[in-house]
């Protein structure tokens, strides 16, 4: 079997009464797209039948079929990382079991794709949910769209198309699952929306209550410090630090003053140690420095595990002498190009009269004077299924 360009995965928990028909409507949905794909699904612990029903589905196509079943519910993040580490297509797509997402609308999902975009979302603009659910989904996606600055209206939609480079450079575990858009921009991803429709659930019940909501608000305060201060933790921890210990020593210094005026017989006021205040004070000039302490300590483990490769992410590597990294020695015996297919552009010959074929969304910067080569071609747009093949076969 080739490499599929598309990767399908969808986490799913007892949701026996929607998979005969997502797979059916899957099927044809990727079909119209004209893309060689594989179907990855997770059972995260069913107790229903969903695992049964999901081996009867991939008998009748073990070509695009995968299944993966954990012995218990491990949660949907889990579930995400097992289906992204399984698949093998250049672009990704997630999409829950419960149907409310129509699989019909991947082809216009893909489009921001070839755009140039990284990670599409989903945006679910007139949803179809109870009116409790459909406020508190507003409330939380409006926190996180200024918290996190980032423009999106439906964080949380578990339809989604992602780049194989989102997920290789995007750490997922807890429930981070739910903020990958936000980790992606913070890496440097172009991070864009698409309206889709959202219909009722087709059968089953919802997973989701209302403990979510404070599991969510913590992933966020975590989020929030990941793309803010994992690579300063000083600038956090040392500025509340600084505040902290500077009001404790204002304290300290007005109750100093008041002793002094004591000693001297100006003011009649208590001893100072017998005042609450004074115990705030050295509390907080306490706590202050231990703030500051736990910032450098950050900082120190920042140095000593400090990885240069992981302070960045390269999108494009583009440079006119390309065609020779790609290809891993292969020496071009003669340079040219000829539009025999849709989906690449013919570039040369080497010595095993093999042909290079790159992607027409690879090339940026048009061509040069002689049109033989082009100016530049962006690596992380060129999927593994091209490259050296043999010259009589057709993409």
């Amino acid at each position: 079997m080739e490499t599929p360009i598309l990767s399908v995965i969808i986490p799913l928990l007892n949701e026996s009464g929607n998979l005969a028909l997502l797979q059916e409507r899957l099927a044809l949905a990727l079909a119209e797209t004209g893309r060689s794909y594989e179907i990855i699904y997770i059972d995260d612990g069913s107790t229903d039948d969903s695992l049964e029903i999901l081996c009867a589905l991939r008998a009748a196509d073990e070509e695009h079929i995968k299944i993966i079943s954990f012995g218990r519910n491990f949660g949907k993040t889990t579930a995400m990382v097992a289906g992204f580490q399984a698949a093998h297509g250049e672009l990704l797509i997630t999409l829950d079991a419960d149907l409310q997402d129509d699989p019909a609308e991947i082809p216009q999902m893909l489009a921001p794709i070839e755009q140039g975009y990284d990670l599409v979302v989903g945006w679910r603009k007139e949803r179809m949910d109870r009116a409790k659910k459909k406020l508190s989904s507003r409330i939380y996606n409006t926190a996180v769209a200024r918290l996190a600055r980032i423009e999106l209206h439906d964080m949380n939609c578990g339809f989604k198309v992602y780049r194989r480079a989102v997920i290789e450079n995007v750490r997922l575990y807890s429930g981070l699952h739910r903020y990958v858009p936000v980790l992606a921009a913070w890496q440097g991803f172009l991070v864009t929306e698409q309206v889709v429709q959202h219909h009722p659930r087709h059968a089953g019940d919802s997973k989701y209550g209302t403990g979510r909501a404070a599991h969510g608000f913590m992933d966020l305060v975590m989020v929030l410090f990941i793309t803010r201060y994992l690579r300063s933790p000083l600038r956090l921890f040392g500025w509340l630090g600084f505040f902290v210990l500077s009001g404790g020593g204002l304290i300290n210094l007005y109750l100093a003053l008041l002793w002094f005026l004591r000693l001297l017989g100006l003011a009649d006021v208590p001893p100072i140690g017998t005042r609450p205040l004074f115990s705030v004070g050295i509390l907080a000039m306490i706590l202050g420095v231990q703030l500051i302490s736990l910032g450098l300590l950050g900082e120190m483990i920042r140095y000593f595990t400090y990885r240069p490769q992981e302070e960045y992410v390269i999108k494009d590597a583009e440079t006119p002498n390309i065609l020779y990294d790609v290809t891993k020695g292969n020496y071009i015996t003669d340079i040219f190009y000829e539009f025999e297919s849709e989906k690449a552009v013919m570039f040369g010959r080497n010595t095993d009269d093999k042909v290079l074929w790159v992607p027409k969304s690879a090339i940026k910067g048009g061509w040069n004077k002689d049109k033989n080569t082009p100016q530049s071609i962006s690596l992380s747009y060129t999927p593994k299924n091209f490259g050296w093949i043999p010259r009589k076969k057709q993409i």
